[in-house]
C-alpha cells in the first residue's frame, strides 16, 4: 500500500462535490471536492507500490487540459492508466452536470 501526493496550479473552480467508481479489482474510486485555492491537491492511495511516475504522467496529462481547482482523493485497487483517465473524466463530468427538475 502506497500513498502519493501531487499538486497542480489551477484557475477554474468547480462548485460541486463528485464521487465516481468503486474500489474493486482493476478499478478505483475518485472523490472530488471544490477548492477555494487556485490549486488542485491529489492524494492517491494505491494497492500497487512503485508506480509514482505512471500516476504522475496520467495526472499531468489530465491537468494539462483540465485546469480545475479541487481536492481529489483516489483510492486505487490496481486500475490501469486507461481506467484512471476514464474515471478522472467521469468525475469531471459529474461535478459539471447541472441537475434538472423532472
Amino acid at each position: 500500500m502506497e500513498q502519493l501526493s501531487f499538486e497542480y496550479k489551477a484557475t477554474k473552480s468547480v462548485t460541486k462535490h463528485a464521487y465516481v467508481g468503486v474500489v474493486a479489482s482493476g478499478d478505483l474510486e475518485i472523490l472530488l471536492e471544490p477548492s477555494k485555492k487556485e490549486v488542485s491537491y491529489v492524494v492517491v492511495r494505491t494497492s500497487s507500490d512503485g508506480f509514482r511516475q505512471t500516476w504522475k504522467s496520467v495526472l499531468d496529462r489530465f491537468f494539462s487540459v483540465n485546469d480545475i481547482a479541487a481536492n481529489i482523493e483516489i483510492n486505487d485497487f490496481g486500475a490501469t492508466p486507461g481506467m484512471v483517465s476514464m474515471r478522472l473524466l467521469q468525475v469531471l463530468e459529474v461535478c459539471s452536470v447541472e441537475k434538472t427538475e423532472g
